[in-house]
């Protein structure tokens, strides 16, 4: 072990990670990075299939985009973003307008997704209160939903490894059965069904409608679930649903957005429009830190008034609008302008589910193997035939993940589900090589 990752275990405790593992898996100490690639202080390379917690799009250090960020440095670091504004912020949200689902053209910023999910809620919960339906205080999610780990967010967030030890300080959410295409218990194919899974949040509005303010929803793909696929079809309900009840969709696309699922936003896939979207994430590329929820003229005209009647939103973050964070993201619609890189990962995402089938179909532990645009999951299973899950006290997940860094591939698996989500720079070489790995980490450990 290096110096610095020793000095790395004195002073740091990482996000998401038991640190006992650490004293067998020691700290990669990252160097620098050049597109799908990581180097260590070793000069080992490794392909970040994972795209470094889904946030790096276009690549790291991407030529465009840092030349962007240091021109931006010179001129204006960060400004107090009550009052007082800057271009990049107003260059980006015109930008913004006219490729995001329609009627979304009001713009708040924070820091972070979970603090835009937060502020998202809060906004909702007002409007109501302004509206004459102060009853709209609660909020509705569907199970094994993630959408951040501030308490508001854990709070419509329905995944035990997050929220399990902390329900007791959690808000009383009402939640929603998810769609589980895998083990549908209707026995249909999220390719061909009717969402017929949908009864169950039509059960769930004519019970508690009337006193919910929003429904909160990942578009299409439940991320940290697993990466949990299912039909637009369901979103088309769910806005004719929420449109009777007059409760709002929070869109949370902050791991869905800027082409992660083959289209800029998950909610094209289903031609219909959400009252609120947090963005995060791809947003800057992966530079910076920076969220925005976006909403509409009715929700935004409801808080417009004399400053005396109290009905303004207050809600702030030091670094709301930060400049340098606003010319990262110009910097990627610079580069997502033109749709080329867009139309490349679509063609590429073809292949790459093709090159996955073909290599992992026939094993006997892969139960399911699932996919949206570049985003492809594995799941394991202990029978393939009656869906059981592998015993999670194994660590199968983890154990092809430390075999996979050994030979140069970032894994970092959801449980026992492996899954792909790459920068949309990913080319086919690469695809072929993290593909082969996997493989053969997963006849090394399965058999």
């Amino acid at each position: 072990m290096n110096d610095l990752a020793e000095k790395d275990l004195k002073y740091i405790w990482h996000p998401c990670s038991q640190m006992k593992d650490y004293e067998e898996l020691k700290p990669i100490v990252i160097e620098r990075g050049e597109g799908v690639y990581l180097y260590d202080t070793e000069g080992k390379r490794y392909v970040d299939v994972i795209s470094s917690w889904w946030c790096n799009l276009l690549g790291h250090c991407n030529p465009h985009i840092s030349e962007e960020l240091k021109k931006q440095a010179d001129k204006l670091e960060h400004v107090i973003f009550a009052n007082f504004t800057h271009e990049q912020a107003i260059k980006l949200c015109e930008r913004l307008l006219k490729i995001l689902p329609e009627g979304l053209c009001k713009f708040n910023f924070s820091d972070n997704g979970s603090s835009s999910i937060e502020a998202a809620m809060k906004v909702s919960f007002q409007y109501h209160e302004q509206t004459g339906n102060p009853q709209k205080t609660r909020f509705m999610t569907l199970t094994d939903a993630y959408h951040g780990e501030t308490i508001g967010a854990l709070s419509v967030g329905d995944c035990d490894l997050y929220t399990k030890l902390y329900k007791p300080i959690l808000m009383d959410v009402i939640k929603i059965q998810s769609p589980d295409c895998f083990r549908c218990p209707y026995g249909k194919c999220r390719d061909n069904c009717n969402c017929e899974c949908f009864e169950h949040a039509e059960k769930a509005f004519a019970k508690y409608g009337n006193e919910t303010a929003a429904m909160l929803v990942e578009p299409l793909l439940q991320g940290s679930a697993g990466m949990k696929i299912y039909p637009p079809l369901y979103l088309k309900k769910l806005r004719a649903l929420c449109d009777k009840y007059n409760v709002h969709i929070i869109a949370d696309e902050i791991a869905t957005g800027y082409g992660r699922t083959g289209k800029m936003f998950a909610f094209e896939h289903a031609g219909v429009s959400p009252d609120i979207m947090c963005l995060s994430k791809g947003l800057t590329g992966g530079y910076m830190p920076m969220s925005i929820f976006v909403t509409t003229q009715k929700i935004y005209d409801a808080f417009y008034d004399d400053y005396s009647t109290g009905k303004a939103f207050m809600h702030s973050h030091t670094y709301s609008g930060n400049p340098l964070a606003c010319s990262c993201a110009n910097a990627v619609l610079d580069l997502m302008e033109d749709g080329k890189i867009l139309k490349r990962a679509q063609e590429n995402a073809i292949y790459f589910n093709n090159i996955i089938k073909e290599k992992f179909s026939s094993h006997n532990n892969v139960g399911e193997i699932r996919h949206i645009g570049l985003i492809n999951a594995i799941e394991l299973v202990k029978n393939k035939d009656t869906k059981e899950p592998l015993d999670s006290k194994l660590r199968t997940g983890y154990q092809i993940y430390k075999k996979a860094l050994k030979k140069g591939v970032i894994l970092r698996p959801l449980g026992d589900i492996i899954y792909f989500n790459p920068p949309l720079i990913m080319e086919r070489d690469d695809m072929d090589f993290v593909t082969d790995v996997a493989r053969e980490c997963l006849k090394e450990v399965l058999g």
